[in-house]
């Protein structure tokens, strides 16, 4: 009877000690946090800003599985957070500017000489961040998220509008990364040398706050 007592107790202290299934957030830990998960919040009104990762491409393809259309190795975006609330919830930020270096873009398409410029427009776009690391960028009501791709051609330059309504992408603590993967466009003017779709592919990193990087929690 003393052992099976013995037995139960040293068991009930076992399950104790074991740790919580499921995510863990540190007491009062934001979002977003700078120093890493569970560090300091990152300031509302604190802006954002990350290039692409180092050895990666920004690619704008003509399919979901081709290589044909536009690639670009320097690109960055720059986003103010407007909400940073604890975690587990939703931060929202304001991106104010996404560019592209078009003297580090490429085309393959044919008929295409080069890039002149890829402009995204209708900015800011709102982006929210949840902890489950799903980022969502969308367009202000009423409008659309809009790129303008001018190339230059064997008859000329030539300027290709492309649309989506949103932006769906995942972030990673790992490398402090945002990656979207095949976001769909769709061309809304431009000549039979700039394709019908747009499928936007590329890796961020890292996210960081004047200089520290960011932590999803």
């Amino acid at each position: 009877m003393r052992t099976r007592s013995l037995l139960a107790l040293v068991a009930a202290v076992a399950a104790l000690s074991l740790p919580a299934v499921g995510p863990a957030y540190a007491d009062d830990s934001a979002v977003l946090t700078t120093g890493g998960t569970g560090g300091t919040p990152v300031a509302v009104g604190d802006v954002l800003t990350a290039p692409l990762a180092a050895g990666t491409s920004a690619t704008l393809y003509s399919s979901a599985t081709g290589t044909s259309g536009v690639s670009c190795t320097s690109s960055t975006f720059t986003a103010t957070v407007t909400d940073n609330p604890a975690a587990p919830g939703t931060a929202t930020e304001s991106v104010s500017a996404h560019t592209f270096d078009s003297s580090s873009c490429t085309s393959n398409v044919t008929g295409v000489l080069g890039v002149t410029s890829i402009t995204v427009d209708n900015l800011p776009y709102t982006t929210t961040v949840t902890s489950d690391g799903t980022l969502t960028v969308t367009p202000a009501s009423g409008s659309t998220i809009q790129t303008t791709v001018k190339l230059r051609t064997l008859l000329g330059s030539v300027t290709c509008v492309y649309q989506a309504p949103s932006l769906n992408g995942t972030t990673d603590n790992a490398d402090n990364s945002i990656t979207f993967t095949n976001q769909q466009f769709t061309k809304t003017s431009g000549s039979s040398l700039c394709f019908s779709n747009g499928y936007f592919t590329a890796k961020y990193a890292p996210v960081s706050d004047s200089g520290a990087t960011v932590y999803v929690n």
